[in-house]
């Protein structure tokens, strides 16, 4: 037997695959990030709410995880996180109202705005952290340390083919 792909199980395959299964992990992961955030203390009450009530979701945490801590302009944070400029406005629109982000003038260029984090945003970025860590020791936990390290591996190998 061919140890390098695993037999598929479903009837016609549409359902069983390496990317479907990324897929499913991905959004467990997240959702157990977005649950460790809504408990964590530096999370305003509002906030943690709102991710309790699953209001905030595996988008917003796109600007968490692409948006520098020194800021960025509007297409440079959509570029990072592989959304259109439109989608990613949105989600800044969202964030805006929250108190996570705000809309500066860029330095640079006096048409441009760039979107930055709040204090507040700032401490929803180290809950953030804190949650990732712990979602992460988690994994390793149900899967095994030696199993958590292969697949960080060949994630990793894979995704620099793509950068």
């Amino acid at each position: 037997m061919d140890h390098t792909t695993p037999p598929l199980v479903a009837w016609d395959g549409r359902q069983a695959h390496l990317g479907r299964l990324m897929g499913v992990a991905l959004r467990r992961f997240d959702e157990r990030v977005l649950s460790l955030m809504a408990r964590h203390v530096d999370v305003p009450l509002a906030l943690s709410n709102l991710a309790a009530r699953a209001q905030v979701s595996a988008a917003h945490v796109h600007i968490t995880r692409h948006l520098p801590m020194d800021g960025a302009r509007l297409s440079e944070l959509a570029r990072s996180a592989g959304m259109s400029k439109q989608a990613m406005g949105d989600l800044v629109d969202q964030c805006e109202a929250w108190g996570l982000v705000t809309r500066a003038p860029d330095a640079r260029d006096a048409r441009a705005r760039r979107i930055e984090f709040t204090e507040t945003g700032r401490a929803w970025v180290r809950a953030f952290q804190m949650a990732v860590g712990q979602a992460q020791r988690e994994f390793e936990q149900e899967v095994g340390a030696e199993v958590a390290a292969v697949i960080w591996l060949g994630l990793e190998a894979y995704a620099s083919e793509y950068r």
